[in-house]
């Protein structure tokens, strides 16, 4: 009996061993809000993607919030983050709090920023993400995708995303795209190519009531 039972462990031992590495089932979410222009007007249906997203997250997953601004590199742009509680109980006043600081920001937001640095959010996302070492991490982005920097800000370098899937969430059409259809296309095809050449995938989600596709691979 104990030969047999050293043979069932030295065979669970190589088991494991072709199993590879123990991957984390926990999720990083990151949501880039754009608050540009006439953009602040899209910010209800933001919401109804962060009450998803916070229904659906759970204990041991990590969210955050933050607006596209003129120069994102810091942490006033983040409007809310969290990483849940493994205590239900815990989790879901974390979950009300959140909801709430959320809720505060859309209600309190009037006029949007001159200026948008989809990089330099993409930039902080990126860290964040990473940083909570989720087994899948996510950057959505809550954009018309059109970039607009403030004078002598330089974004026309790669960025690293490897492992990260980046989707374009309600990426609206601008005035000039009823000039020239061809831009809008443009737009997404070459945030795509900057995206999977830095190692991420990308995706393009505009019907929001498809929303229970969001975080499914």
């Amino acid at each position: 009996m104990k030969y047999l039972r050293n043979v069932s462990l030295l065979f669970s031992f190589f088991l494991l061993l072709s199993c590879g590495e123990y991957q984390p089932q926990n999720k990083a979410v990151y949501l880039l809000i754009d608050t540009s222009g006439t953009y602040t007007e899209e910010l209800k249906k933001a919401q109804s993607i962060i009450n998803y997203l916070l229904a659906t997250l759970n204990s041991g997953d990590s969210i955050a919030i933050a607006r596209i601004d003129s120069g994102s590199f810091s942490e006033k742009d983040i409007i809310a983050k969290a990483t849940f509680d493994l205590r239900p109980s815990t989790t879901n006043n974390q979950k009300r709090l959140f909801k709430q600081m959320v809720d505060e920001f859309v209600a309190n937001t009037k006029r949007g920023s001159r200026n948008t640095d989809i990089t330099g959010g993409l930039m902080q996302a990126t860290d964040f993400v990473n940083e909570t070492k989720a087994g899948e991490k996510y950057v959505l982005i809550f954009s018309d995708l059109e970039e607009d920097l403030t004078k002598g800000h330089i974004r026309d370098f790669p960025i690293d995303v490897k492992g990260i899937e980046v989707v374009a969430l309600n990426v609206t059409k601008l005035r000039s795209d009823n000039i020239d259809p061809r831009d809008y296309k443009k737009r997404l095809v070459a945030w795509q190519e900057r995206v999977e050449s830095g190692g991420g995938r990308w995706r393009v989600l505009n019907d929001l009531e498809q929303l229970d596709s969001l975080l499914v691979r």
